[in-house]
């Protein structure tokens, strides 16, 4: 354990200590002194309230339990009764200012990316800009895979004739066909298309997104081109996530001062990550900003990075870095809110090698609120935090997950709570599901997963919330966002489906890479989302009723087959994510599913997968004996799945001594006594300890220089 430093009457670990007052205050000229001031009393001040609204989460659930439990229904009256459903608010237009282009007037793919991984945050930062080719090249897109040991010229030409049909759509050639171009001036449908360029590289626009078409003879790929085009480059990912919750495993002062060093080195524009790729030392770093010459003169300069918003945790966790004076954890997700904006300030004030925000403004992501009171009360603390910077109100903007079911009920009258600085609502399936069925807990056993997607209920929550956001004034001024695309591996699959998200008035969606980015900004060009928004705004919003449908099987008897199809599904994802939580400290990665298919899992992915297996424990679906038997079974599959990680520890045999397999059947069997069904406080306590343990090879992602 960290030694413990008095700082204004909070109890802060060491390291810390060492941070905030060596790296982040000195270059803004702070006083150390009045920040911890002014730090300890947001801290003395909001904590209580924090603690306060988990109390209500819990009573809500409490009289929820109770009514089903009765055999009386938990409909919308009872629902208003309890104080679960507030009134709508009235007819209102959100009044959020100085908010980048990124966010209000352009539509494209949004990454989110572990915060504690250095490579992975700069290739996400880079993905603004895409090879088009590359992403055709080396995915599933295309029928067929490139031939190894070298440039596949046949791969390359099935590559360039895509990408050329790509640009007779999006901008398309006044006769003929790019695959005929032979150079120069394109003459285009619409000469105002073309911007800019680069030497003899064009500048394209179209929907408001950027297309680079790259010439360079000289390169292999252009050799057999008549116009020497040697790519085509695309505006991707227009915003980027960088999370500090449910994508990484920080549980004490060390991780999360290797997750705000991160961040501060990308406000600062000095993070670099050296790393070996195939036999070759190869060093990272933030990409500059494009410049071309503009084609009505001067220069024309646009982002080379990823605009970067921060989520920070929820109100739920607290952390053993931060104690208040009765020795009570701080709430983390107020140091966060402290320290993520302290740190922008580098980017606020111009102190960084590169701006991030242009308008001013800092972006957090809020995960997990339960309604409008706790949407409020982010509200005030983001105030406060802005006090204490000497920030002009609403520099601090949030971005409001749309992920708990309270919100999805209450939804309007969350974003009415920070409607003066919401940039910001998405929808995500897992989470939502999650505390759906938590929330239900004891309504009757719950459909199976892949059902659960076909419910009219999830219908519903994706049409209310493009249709409520439109009506609270989001066009053009924020982000209606959807949730992730998570087979990396599965790119044409990707381009099948994924393009309902802009279809649906989205104008930005999770993707799970820099390359899905390059080919999901592919759907944006085919989809005017804006004219798309203006088609859908008049449109009712579905009711309430539909929302508050419970996915509940009514009457359904399952086989001893489809009972162990379940089990062994949820199970082998839980332990498959877990092993690498716990063991390794690994938050968010590519497992391999039941199927051996590449997943993009994080802590949403777990939390749906212990809840369901809970539900069905408690409504007698399943026994005890047949959950440990699909675990002990599924145990043996993981191990095999991670045979080639010399860091892996085997699960299987090792039930008694395995501390992820501990904390996998914790999560099952505690799953229904969990608060709203989160799977941090368990995660959090058997990280610990395996992290307090001798073998060194728990240990994983703290930064040398602070510990």
């Amino acid at each position: 354990m960290p030694e413990m430093l008095d700082r204004a009457g909070l109890s802060v670990a060491e390291p810390l200590v060492r941070f905030v007052e060596d790296a982040v205050l000195p270059g803004l000229e702070i006083d150390a002194g009045d920040w911890w001031q002014g730090a300890a009393a947001i801290v003395a001040r909001f904590a209580p309230v924090n603690r306060a609204l988990l109390a209500v989460r819990d009573r809500l659930q409490a009289q929820i339990d109770a009514r089903y439990v009765a055999g009386e229904p938990v409909d919308e009256a009872f629902l208003r009764e309890i104080g679960y459903l507030v009134p709508e608010p009235a007819s209102f237009t959100i009044a959020t200012e100085r908010v980048d282009d990124e966010v209000a007037t352009m539509a494209g793919p949004q990454l989110v990316v572990p915060v504690l991984n250095a490579r992975f945050v700069l290739n996400a930062a880079n993905a603004r800009w895409g090879s088009l080719y590359d992403a055709l090249y080396g995915t599933d897109v295309l029928p067929g895979t490139p031939q190894s040991g070298g440039y596949d010229v046949e791969r390359g030409g099935q590559v360039i004739a895509y990408a050329k049909a790509f640009l007779d759509s999006a901008v398309p050639l006044a006769n003929g066909s790019w695959s005929d171009f032979a150079g120069g001036t394109p003459d285009l449908a619409n000469p105002a298309q073309l911007i800019g360029r680069a030497g003899a590289s064009l500048l394209l626009v179209h929907n408001g997104l950027h297309i680079e078409v790259a010439v360079d003879p000289s390169s292999a790929i252009a050799s057999s081109d008549p116009a020497g085009i040697s790519d085509v480059l695309l505006e991707s990912a227009l915003t980027t996530i960088v999370d500090f919750e449910d994508s990484i495993a920080a549980v004490d002062a060390g991780d999360k001062v290797a997750a705000y060093a991160n961040w501060l080195g990308l406000m600062k524009g000095d993070l670099e990550e050296t790393f070996d790729k195939g036999g070759r030392q190869l060093t990272r770093r933030l990409d500059a900003d494009r410049v071309y010459e503009a084609v009505e003169g001067g220069t024309l300069t646009l982002p080379g990075r990823s605009l970067l918003f921060v989520r920070n945790v929820g109100h739920l966790m607290t952390t053993p870095a931060v104690r208040l004076a009765d020795g009570i954890e701080a709430p983390e997700g107020i140091l966060d809110a402290i320290l993520t904006s302290t740190i922008a300030l580098y980017d606020l004030r111009g102190l960084g090698r590169f701006r991030n925000s242009r308008a001013g403004s800092v972006y957090i992501v809020k995960p997990k609120m339960h309604g409008p009171d706790e949407c409020a009360f982010t509200n005030d603390l983001f105030d406060a935090v802005e006090d204490l910077l000497g920030l002009m109100r609403h520099t601090i903007k949030i971005g409001v997950m749309d992920e708990e079911r309270r919100t999805s009920a209450n939804l309007a009258a969350c974003i009415h709570a920070v409607k003066d600085r919401i940039v910001f609502i998405n929808t995500g399936f897992l989470d939502r599901t999650g505390d759906e069925m938590h929330t239900a807990m004891r309504a009757g056993p719950m459909i199976p997963k892949a059902e659960m997607k076909a419910s009219d209920w999830i219908k519903a929550y994706e049409d209310r919330n493009v249709r409520i956001g439109l009506a609270a004034g989001f066009a053009g001024r924020a982000q209606i966002g959807k949730g992730m695309w998570a087979a990396p591996d599965r790119m044409a699959d990707m381009m099948a489906q994924k393009i309902a998200h802009p279809r649906s008035g989205a104008n930005t969606a999770w993707v799970p890479s820099p390359t899905a980015a390059t080919l999901h900004a592919m759907h944006y060009h085919a989809v005017d989302v804006f004219a798309r928004q203006r088609e859908i705004a008049s449109e009712a919003v579905p009711r309430l009723d539909r929302l508050l449908a419970v996915p509940v099987a009514q009457g359904r008897n399952w086989t001893a087959d489809e009972v162990r199809a379940e089990l062994d599904n949820n199970a082998q994802g839980i332990l498959g994510y877990v092993v690498r939580w716990i063991d390794q400290g690994v938050g968010c990665s590519k497992v391999p599913d039941i199927h051996d298919i590449g997943l993009m899992e994080d802590r949403a992915t777990l939390r749906i997968s212990s809840q369901h297996i809970a539900n069905w424990l408690l409504h007698g679906v399943v026994t005890t004996a047949d959950v440990d038997a699909a675990l002990e079974r599924m145990a043996r599959k993981v191990d095999a799945q991670n045979a080639g990680d010399p860091l892996y520890r085997p699960m299987s045999g090792n039930a008694a001594t395995s501390l992820a397999y501990k904390a996998a059947r914790a999560l099952v069997f505690e799953g229904a006594a969990q608060p709203s069904g989160y799977t941090e406080p368990l995660l959090h306590a058997y990280r610990l300890r395996a992290k307090s343990s001798d073998d060194l090879r728990y240990i994983s992602g703290i930064k040398p220089g602070y510990v």
